[in-house]
């Protein structure tokens, strides 16, 4: 069975802390409360990724300021401002830092709870997109030298003789490495090993044959 979202409430104020953690329960949630951003910040080697629910203003470190630690520290969690102390300014500045959204106290459960979906689909949807960005990064990393070379041009849509041509070797040993490169990408297609080479940035990188050729 899976383990309920985990909500983290990071609030000055007690009284709310404990009411809105009453209604994430009641909605399926596990939820940890925090009476400040520094004990937060203490505290999140040890959390679970996932949500938070940030108030703006608190003593010491405030919402915004929170916010600019946990990206210094590529943590990626999505974060909803609740706060009583909402403004136009304040609001556009935690969207442009990556808030999911911002809410003003009191905020209708309906909108809060529709707001934390959105929140936990994309820190889910993130999550599948860094997992796979990974895998892809290890399977490239057992191609040889050689091979990197063969996946480099190859997916620019050079044909085997061009590649045989600029590695100075037989279009049998290019065909050779091509099947090789395929086989440890464990791709089917061209179509996903280009894929492959977008998600991971390769094509707006010059090939190392290429910038040879160039000199």
């Amino acid at each position: 069975m899976a383990a309920a979202p985990v909500i983290h409430v990071v609030d000055d104020d007690k009284s709310f802390r404990t009411a809105l953690s009453r209604v994430l329960k009641a909605s399926g949630y596990e939820v940890v409360d925090y009476d400040s951003a520094a004990c937060f910040l203490r505290s999140i080697e040890h959390s679970r990724p996932s949500c938070i629910i940030l108030d703006v203003q608190m003593p010491t470190l405030g919402g915004l300021q929170l916010q600019e630690e946990l990206a210094k520290l590529s943590h990626e969690w999505p974060i909803i401002f609740l706060t009583g102390h909402g403004d136009i300014p304040t609001s556009v500045l935690a969207i442009k830092a990556g808030a999911e959204d911002f809410l003003t106290k009191p905020v209708p459960s309906k909108i809060l709870l529709a707001a934390i979906d959105r929140a936990l689909l994309r820190h889910e949807t993130l999550q599948k997109s860094h997992d796979q960005l990974g895998s892809f990064k290890s399977l490239v990393a057992t191609l040889t030298p050689r091979e990197s070379e063969v996946f480099a041009l190859m997916v620019r849509g050079k044909l085997n003789k061009q590649i045989a041509f600029q590695l100075g070797t037989s279009e049998r040993t290019i065909k050779a490495h091509r099947h090789m490169v395929m086989q440890k990408l464990n791709v089917q297609s061209f179509a996903e090993a280009v894929s492959i080479a977008e998600r991971l940035g390769l094509l707006s990188q010059p090939a190392s044959a290429d910038t040879k050729e160039q000199r």
